[in-house]
């Protein structure tokens, strides 16, 4: 009979790799030799001065259980199939959906703008040490689109929306760990993404898909209601249907479909800044730990969320994109602005911690803006992101204060050691935010150092802007086609469509979109 059974490990039992496999049984009194004990999570549990570790595991006995899992998924050729569907974007959506299309019998033709994982090191290279954005090339564009260069999270909330199994079992095939599949929040790291991406591409092309790297979009075919393909800088592409995967950055598109008069709206998202402390220092808080969390614990996180009011309106300040034993890079995707963001590796083992710290930010913060109609969350965004520049010192730069500084409201006189290559610049942070937004953020800082003791310090600095939490714009679709209400097989999809928030929701949705494409196709064929 299989049975269930939670266990309460010490973090080297829980973590050491030589010992993890071992202490199941023991712990569990099952025997190798007649049961099978598979973990199902594994969780850490720091309410107490004592940090231990949850694990669930199944216990199988060997004669039901089934054969070791294999991953490897056998997609068929489809380079002579009759349906072509264009997959705008190489990002989580766009590889997923492109990967479910082959699945189902079709051939994607992926269109992406950036340069393929390994091309794309050297212009990265170049915003960290020389200041030189590509706007084809950075962070957020290029194969696997900004979840590549990321800390890799695969937590999500979004299991209403696919089956998160298969996305992080396709992972696993790919040459992820088979550690995400029971890790209460699994990531992969920004050292092993690349690889995995690459991965992705010749699943994609040895089934016949295809994907050509620098190649922007610059138009849309339209025949009347219906969309026939796209226009790039290369030429016309012609397809059955089309799955827009652009990501949240894509401002391009964006003005795009508006000049197109394709429907568009502007939706809520959030902005703030990058907060950094030394991990020490969130270990010690965290874990209740001194000096250090020890040998075997992982970087410790945390996840805030304050509701501030500023005017009598109330706002959500929150914790977003938390990096353990990360580093801050420049997320900007034009020259001209400053954006920052957070990637972890695997190991997570950075001296520092660092988390994106936002406030909820809707029409009401727009209004200055409302003659740009659906795009005047995006002229927003833009226009904080040019201040953060020019604060900064008109380089990538970036204006950073103090914690307390800040709170205070006082420039600091020094800053101190930092993850952010490109370097930083002292200055008051309520230039470069909009009043209701410094101010909440001011709300909230106080907050979380009610919350966490030690978290409002002299010691940690903030760091502007985090403005790419989400899309300023949602491409609407039909509930159950996933269709664009206005044109024809056209599929908005993923982050920059407003669908999706992070690496597994994005191929979540792009698989859907695959799906729906592919109905679709086998209705009118």
């Amino acid at each position: 009979m299989t049975t269930q059974k939670e266990l309460l490990l010490s973090p080297e039992e829980a973590f050491d790799p030589n010992v993890f496999p071992l202490i199941l049984y023991q712990k569990t009194g099952a025997s190798s030799h007649t049961h099978v004990v598979k973990p199902l999570r594994r969780s850490i549990d720091a309410r107490s001065r004592r940090v231990s570790v949850s694990v669930l595991v199944e216990i199988i006995p060997k004669e039901h259980a089934p054969p070791p899992p294999s991953y490897r998924t056998h997609y068929p050729n489809v380079s002579a199939s009759p349906h072509r569907v264009l997959v705008i974007g190489s990002g989580p959506a766009g590889l997923f959906a492109a990967l479910r299309l082959i699945e189902l019998g079709i051939k994607p033709i992926v269109i992406e703008r950036g340069k393929d994982v390994q091309a794309r090191r050297r212009d990265i290279a170049a915003i960290n040490k020389e200041h030189i954005v590509n706007p084809e090339s950075n962070y957020c564009f290029g194969e696997g689109g900004a979840g590549t260069y990321s800390d890799g999270k695969l937590y999500t909330r979004s299991k209403k929306r696919g089956d998160v199994k298969r996305i992080l079992e396709i992972l696993v095939d790919h040459g992820a760990t088979e550690e995400i599949l029971f890790e209460a929040h699994p990531h992969i790291g920004t050292n092993k993404l690349p690889k995995l991406v690459a991965e992705l591409r010749e699943s994609i092309k040895r089934s016949g898909g295809e994907i050509h790297f620098n190649t922007a979009m610059t138009d849309l075919l339209l025949a009347g209601d219906e969309m026939t393909g796209i226009v790039t800088r290369q030429g016309t592409v012609q397809a059955d249907a089309t799955i827009l995967a652009t990501g949240h950055s894509a401002r391009d598109v964006f003005h795009l479909l508006h000049q197109r008069h394709v429907l568009i709206e502007a939706k809520p998202f959030a902005l703030g800044v990058r907060v950094e402390h030394a991990q020490n220092l969130i270990d010690q808080v965290q874990y209740h730990c001194s000096p250090t969390r020890g040998d075997y614990l992982p970087a410790s996180s945390y996840a805030l969320v304050h509701q501030a009011t500023y005017q009598g309106v109330e706002r959500g300040v929150f914790s977003f994109c938390m990096c353990p034993g990360g580093f801050i890079v420049p997320a900007a995707t034009a020259p001209g602005e400053v954006v920052v963001n957070g990637m972890s590796p695997s190991r997570r083992d950075s001296r520092f911690a660092n988390s994106g710290i936002v406030v909820a930010v809707d029409e009401r913060d727009f209004h200055e803006y409302q003659k740009q109609g659906p795009l005047a969350g995006m002229y927003f965004q833009q226009a904080v992101e040019q201040r953060a520049w020019q604060v900064g010192g008109k380089t990538q730069t970036a204006p950073a204060q103090r914690l307390t500084d800040f709170v205070e409201r006082k420039v600091s006189s020094s800053l101190l050691e930092t993850s952010y290559q490109p370097g930083l610049q002292s200055a008051s942070l309520y230039e470069v935010l909009p009043p209701a937004l410094a101010q909440s953020l001011r709300e909230g800082f106080i907050a979380f150092g009610k919350k966490m003791k030690g978290y409002l310090t002299h010691e940690a600095q903030i760091v502007g802007v985090e403005s790419r939490t989400s899309s300023p714009v949602r491409i609407p679709r039909d509930a159950q086609t996933l269709a664009h209400p206005q044109i024809k097989n056209l599929f908005p999809c993923g982050e920059g469509a407003g669908y999706a928030g992070g690496i597994v929701s994005a191929a979540m949705d792009g698989e859907r979109c695959a799906e729906a494409a592919a109905h679709r196709l086998k209705k009118i064929s």
